[in-house]
């Protein structure tokens, strides 16, 4: 099935429960995957404008993440440290593995890059930098505080 990328709906929002909705801002996510009827993974154009990250730094408990870098400049930061990546770089991200990681655009134009993760169900993701855990649910991602507490609920 053909894909006009630019007629796939730009996705500015997150599901992340404030306080840490506005660290991706300036994030516009096209949901490729979906916009194919892809099942069992899912594809993102993303698009970074400058100074802006493409997630919380994290870890999947169950999925695969992988992305490729298409245009423009970022900076991936693991548990290892920082690496620039450049048009035509990539890197993956095992299930499992307890590596968080995030991009982050430190350049003056805009990032384009594809992300590439599976769909398994009943993941976890561990956001290893702040108060944030998150199990998939049913009716999609549920945030707690790493003490269990709902994020809704009072601290």
């Amino acid at each position: 099935m053909y894909i006009d990328p630019a007629q796939v709906p730009a996705k500015t929002g997150t599901v992340y429960p404030e306080p840490f909705k506005s660290l991706v801002r300036g994030r516009v996510k096209r949901r490729l995957g979906d916009a194919a009827g892809l099942k069992n993974f899912g594809v993102n154009l993303v698009t970074l404008e400058p100074g802006a990250r493409s997630a919380l730094r994290h870890w999947h408990q169950r999925q695969d993440e992988f992305v490729y870098v298409l245009s423009g400049e970022v900076v991936l930061i693991t548990d290892a440290g920082e690496q620039v990546l450049t048009a035509g770089m990539a890197a993956g991200f095992p299930a499992g593995e307890a590596n968080g990681h995030h991009l982050i655009n430190r350049s003056t134009g805009l990032a384009m890059f594809l992300e590439v993760g599976d769909r398994t169900p009943d993941d976890q993701i561990t956001y290893p930098d702040d108060d944030l855990e998150a199990v998939a649910g049913a009716a999609g991602w549920v945030f707690c505080h790493k003490n269990g507490l709902p994020y809704s609920a009072p601290e």
